[in-house]
């Protein structure tokens, strides 16, 4: 793309009916992928309405159709979903607003995509829990994502990122980095090196058990932190998943994982000095509680037993991807100093050191609210 998103806005803006006066289109948000407006409209009766306009990223989501194929689908499903229980679908899931031409989506002139959602008011989104609450009530909006999904027929979703949590093949590009050594890194980091080899049968058990149809494939969020729900701000209940980019197949342990490995800690993802990276059993539990207390009962036996497998393989995932960026000179994650991915690489790896010390602990944990 040639333009930035403000040189191509007017063209996009005039790409649907706002249904009144657009009195402005505001940056917003903190995400980094998508290029996020905030449009403010002024309604016959002379209110603000707001709506969410994006800018797809097709550096990274190469195929829009597809991409908002799968939202829509599953947006649609939960709408249903969410009618029959009585709740409000306008506030509960993200709705997609149609061009003027009736598309999901625009094409612009400079071959980028850009779609509108409704605004959901009075919500707040954290990007750290405050308080375990928060990360409680997170779970508990990511096992209800679970449970409303767990008839929708996940195999007809498109792959929107190719192998995004295919273990095996994340270790496989480790394997590919590590002989290439373009960077001459190898020889300095013999321990995370040592530590991601002894762990590559371990990269297989999830996606074996999968190849092997002992787990069923589900529909997955694939980027489960906080900030991708959003909390009701008189209830603190999380009321809407957002953030459906890579909503695609996979195993419901992921989604469950990848909280673990971004929630169950107090450490900044980079945090260089590990004695402050510790791996926390009471916001295990608490995630734990809310996630199977919402999504249980749509899980199978194994798909429980395995939790704690996919709270260790998402951050051992991370750790390794964040280990490959480094070998491969630092091009994939955005960094700001020297060495930043190679302290990311540690904290994970930490994590899951810590997690193999309480495997025991975790699986009782599990055990009791399943």
């Amino acid at each position: 793309m040639k333009y930035t998103a403000e040189q191509i806005l007017p063209e996009a803006l005039a790409a649907w009916n706002w249904n009144g006066q657009v009195a402005g289109a505001l940056r917003y948000g903190a995400g980094h992928i998508n290029d996020t407006f905030c449009v403010y409209v002024q309604d016959e009766a002379g209110d603000c309405v707001r709506y969410i306009l994006q800018r797809i990223n097709t550096n990274t989501f190469t195929d829009p159709k597809g991409l908002m194929e799968n939202i829509c689908g599953v947006t649609g499903y939960l709408r249903g979903m969410i009618e029959q229980q009585g709740g409000d679908a306008m506030r509960e899931t993200m709705n997609v607003v149609p061009t003027k031409q009736g598309e999901n989506y625009y094409s612009d002139s400079d071959g980028g995509a850009w779609r509108v959602y409704t605004f959901v008011e009075g919500t707040l989104c954290l990007q750290k829990a405050e308080t375990p609450q928060d990360f409680y009530e997170s779970a508990v909006a990511f096992g209800n994502f679970q449970r409303q999904l767990a008839g929708y027929p996940a195999a007809t979703l498109h792959e929107t990122i190719r192998k995004f949590h295919d273990t095996v093949n994340r270790y496989a590009n480790f394997e590919k980095a590590l002989a290439a050594d373009v960077c001459g890194r190898a020889k300095g980091i013999q321990a995370e090196i040592d530590f991601v080899t002894a762990r590559k049968a371990d990269c297989g058990y999830m996606v074996g058990l999968l190849a092997e149809g002992k787990l069923p494939l589900r529909v997955t969020h694939n980027d489960t932190k906080l900030n991708n729900i959003l909390m009701d701000k008189a209830t603190r209940k999380g009321i809407c998943v957002i953030d459906l980019d890579t909503v695609m197949p996979g195993l419901a342990a992921n989604d469950y994982g990848d909280s673990i490995r971004f929630g169950a800690n107090d450490c900044a993802e980079d945090e260089p000095d590990l004695a402050k990276v510790n791996f926390s059993l009471p916001l295990f539990e608490s995630y734990t509680k809310g996630f199977l207390q919402a999504a249980g009962s749509a899980l199978t036996d194994l798909e429980k037993e395995t939790l704690p497998w996919g709270a260790k393989l998402m951050t051992l995932e991370c750790g390794i991807r964040f280990l490959t960026d480094y070998l491969e000179g630092d091009h994939y994650f955005r960094t700001h100093r020297e060495g930043q991915n190679l302290d990311r690489c540690r904290t994970q790896f930490k994590l899951v050191r810590d997690m193999e010390e309480h495997w025991a602990e975790m699986a009782e944990i599990v055990k009791k609210y399943s």
